[in-house]
């Protein structure tokens, strides 16, 4: 852990040696960076897993969208610089899938070269069902794990989940076994789909998960109503996708200014704005957007520093983000 004041130092040379423009990363703020003591150590905000107790940064990176279309580049590089921000900065959670091209394969073998694996919160997961639904072939969805575990490299994954609810029955079965096995620590379900999340009530209420992993922003709220205070009644994690509604929230704001009542909540640029919206919600354990930038990702690591809105913010950040 770091001083605020050589943090700052090392953020705006990395801003500099990678092109941040002014005022894009938090870390390009003096006074939001600085305004605590500037050699008191500084940390993300953390959040515990409810299952265990074991805390994980707040902010973490997702591998699909732009990391995936880079991984199946032949110069990934630029992925190499944002694993290496991510821990680095003090983040930990890294979230891929089978599913995300490369990604998993090439996150591993980086992580290796960088001698970091150990350092990183391994989510992945599991779905050899398919979009159309329908059963899950047990022997393919074993082997599909084994490829995880060797792209990975490690004996014990941190959380493997069930992708798109794909045949719950029979992948969550495996899943559990694996549990037992000790193989991996945390188990759970993911859906991004609306019409999924019924379903998703129903596996929370009636099966032993740690996580879900469901989509949440701030022009998508639905989940607020009843999967989030559920997955909080249960003792379930939560890890956010698409914190920044994909590319929707970036087309609302563009070409407009971050209000200057942003930096109430310590929030200087609009992803800490997005991300700040979401882990203010008490249910959220890690948001982990996807990026292939490693000043994006710095970045995003704001979004996990300082204060948080409270009640009346949010309901003010809403409205902002409807009227624009």
């Amino acid at each position: 852990m770091i001083s605020r004041r050589d943090y700052l130092k090392l953020c705006l040379a990395t801003g500099a040696t990678l092109g941040l423009k002014p005022g894009l990363s938090w870390a390009a703020d003096p006074a939001g960076a600085m305004r605590k003591d500037a050699d008191t150590p500084l940390a993300l905000i953390t959040r515990a897993i409810p299952a265990s107790g074991e805390r994980l940064p707040a902010v973490g990176l997702g591998s699909s969208a732009t990391f995936a279309e880079v991984a199946r580049s032949e110069d990934v590089a630029a992925l190499r610089e944002v694993l290496q921000a991510l821990v680095g900065h003090g983040g930990r959670v890294f979230d891929t899938a089978p599913s995300y091209g490369a990604s998993e394969a090439v996150a591993g073998r980086i992580a290796g070269e960088l001698s970091i694996r150990d350092k990183l919160f391994w989510a992945t997961k599991l779905n050899v069902a398919g979009w159309g639904g329908g059963r899950a072939d047990p022997a393919a969805a074993r082997a599909q794990l084994e490829t995880s575990f060797q792209r990975i490299g490690k004996p014990v994954l941190d959380l493997i989940q069930v992708h798109n609810l794909g045949d719950v029955p029979v992948q969550l079965g495996l899943l559990k076994e694996l549990r037992a096995e000790k193989r991996v620590r945390y188990i759970g379900v993911t859906t991004t789909v609306p019409r999924q999340y019924a379903e998703l009530e129903q596996i929370l209420a009636r099966e032993p998960i740690d996580f879900i992993g469901i989509d949440y922003a701030i022009d998508n709220r639905t989940m607020e109503e009843r999967i989030l205070p559920l997955a909080q009644d249960r003792g379930v994690g939560v890890l956010v996708y698409a914190p920044f509604g994909r590319t929707r929230l970036w087309q609302r704001v563009r070409g407009q200014a971050l209000p200057a009542w942003a930096a109430e909540f310590d929030a200087h640029s609009w992803a800490q704005f997005f991300l700040k919206f979401v882990l203010a919600h008490p249910a959220v354990t890690v948001a982990t957007p996807a990026t292939s930038k490693a000043r994006h990702m710095i970045d995003n690591l704001g979004g996990a520093l300082g204060a948080l809105p409270d009640a009346d913010l949010r309901r003010r950040m809403i409205e902002l983000v409807e009227g624009l």
